[in-house]
């Protein structure tokens, strides 16, 4: 099922964090979000059905993947969406041109161990420019051992868990998948660990 454009599905992640702004829809309204990693960009999407501006991005390497975006925006009557090639780890033109943001969006790339320390100094790029910014993720639990706390100490981040049933997302339809495999989802708000947040 998977390969190097795995961005081409929607993923549980994405339908939990997806709910996740639905719930938080009132909110949305001018909020200035970035969405990375973005695929099919279901979150994105609904972010900006809510009326926040949303920037979508992904993998400047993965063609299909920004295609990818781009067909979700015009499928929903978003045509005027940006979408942005930012590959992870990577300081771009870009990445240092990009606006001030609110919100950053992530649904399952917490994938591959690999690319952990790639996606967090990115994201603490972001929210050293936007200090008040925060990185809304959701992940699949796929290991006991899998951890980021290690990295989010190095990178000066810390992280509060966000239970799903706070916004109605414990439910066993909302997550699940015909993919392979156990879909457990977990969600976490990640901020500069010295910033008070917003």
């Amino acid at each position: 099922v998977l390969d190097s454009q795995y961005g081409m599905y929607v993923w549980p992640c994405a339908v939990v964090l997806a709910q996740y702004l639905w719930a938080h829809r009132r909110s949305l309204p001018g909020k200035r979000v970035l969405e990375i990693g973005a695929g099919v960009s279901l979150p994105g999407v609904v972010a900006a059905r809510c009326g926040a501006q949303v920037i979508l991005s992904d993998s400047e390497e993965l063609p299909r993947c920004l295609q990818s975006c781009r067909s979700s925006c015009l499928m929903n009557r978003l045509p005027h969406v940006p979408i942005l090639g930012l590959t992870w780890g990577r300081v771009s033109p870009e990445l240092l041109s990009l606006a001030p943001i609110d919100i950053i969006l992530g649904s399952d790339v917490f994938f591959d161990p690999k690319d952990f320390e790639d996606i967090l100094t990115t994201i603490y790029f972001l929210l050293e420019k936007n200090p008040h910014a925060q990185f809304w993720t959701t992940y699949q639990v796929r290991s006991a051992d899998w951890s980021i706390e290690a990295l989010l100490y190095k990178w000066k981040l810390k992280s509060i868990h966000v239970p799903l049933h706070s916004f109605g997302a414990d439910k066993e339809h909302l997550a699940s998948s015909s993919l392979p495999g156990r879909h457990t989802i977990e969600m976490m708000i990640i901020s500069l660990a010295q910033s008070d947040g917003t």
